[in-house]
């Protein structure tokens, strides 16, 4: 394809991709300065890492050249500490873990294979027994409390705590889902950007199924039905994951050290005619 229409589609793809985050940021007041302070640091933080020439080291001035960026404002850029949420990521994966453990490890669940409702930290399988399992030496009373704020989990009136959620999904807690939108979307950009480089050769999988003329009728019965069909198949994925990955089993068999899964979201809008 000439490069004047990749550019022109690449220019149209992320106008769509900009829109809805855009409103995001207006939403919590985020202003076009602090988008453009960001913009900047990301140009040239790819650039210096990613962009580089194999054996020799990267340079202000190549960095510059590649971006747009001033010399002065690559110089300037490279001193700015990393904007980091890594307390929140650490927070996102030790819960994320024991609501897994609880959903596919038989010892936490009911007769029926459900996750069983379990006592803080009375009993063989209790809720202190389930963080340590599956979240290692994080205080279960630390996940306990962080599960309560986002309203995954309740404890009822007998003592016992319930899993309100089949994932660590937040409910009121505003940052995790902050973070979410970061890890998500960077994921699904990664994947479709792997599909154009590496063209049919090893692909990743990346597919959806849409239709732009539904009655609102029968979306109440597929957001139900997606809904339950996504879960399984991500609790089919979760079960073979978790028994390659070394920090659930220490001695699992294998070389190097990768980061693997898949994504499911469900989207709904309304369909605006051109006039």
């Amino acid at each position: 394809m000439p490069m004047d229409e990749i550019r022109k589609t690449l220019t149209a793809s992320i106008l769509k991709l900009l829109r809805p985050l855009v409103r995001l940021m207006l939403r919590n007041g985020f202003t076009y300065g602090d988008f453009a302070d960001l913009s900047k640091w990301t140009f040239m933080d790819v650039a210096s890492k990613e962009f580089g020439i194999p054996g020799r080291k990267q340079t202000v001035s190549r960095v510059s050249v590649i971006t747009g960026l001033t010399r002065k404002e690559v110089s300037r850029l490279q001193k700015i500490d990393t904007p980091d949420d890594s307390a929140i990521a650490h927070q996102y994966n030790r819960a994320a873990r024991v609501i897994s453990g609880w959903l596919r490890d038989p010892r936490f669940q009911s007769k029926k294979g459900t996750p069983a409702p379990l006592y803080f930290d009375k009993g063989k399988a209790s809720f202190s027994k389930l963080v340590k399992e599956h979240s290692g030496d994080v205080p279960p009373r630390a996940i306990y409390d962080e599960l309560i704020r986002v309203g995954t989990i309740a404890k009822d009136e007998s003592g016992k705590i319930t899993l309100l959620s089949d994932g660590y999904v937040p409910r009121t807690g505003e940052t995790g889902k902050l973070h979410i939108l970061g890890t998500d979307v960077q994921l699904l950009i990664d994947t479709i950007d792997h599909n154009l480089q590496q063209g049919s050769q090893t692909p990743y999988f990346q597919r959806k199924v849409a239709y732009d003329n539904l009655p609102i009728e029968a979306l109440i019965e597929f957001r139900s039905m997606s809904a339950e069909m996504s879960q399984a198949l991500l609790v089919e994925c979760d079960k073979y994951l978790s028994q390659h990955d070394r920090d659930l089993n220490p001695d699992a068999d294998g070389t190097g050290r990768k980061q693997a899964g898949i994504g499911i979201y469900y989207f709904e809008q309304d369909v605006i005619k051109d006039e």
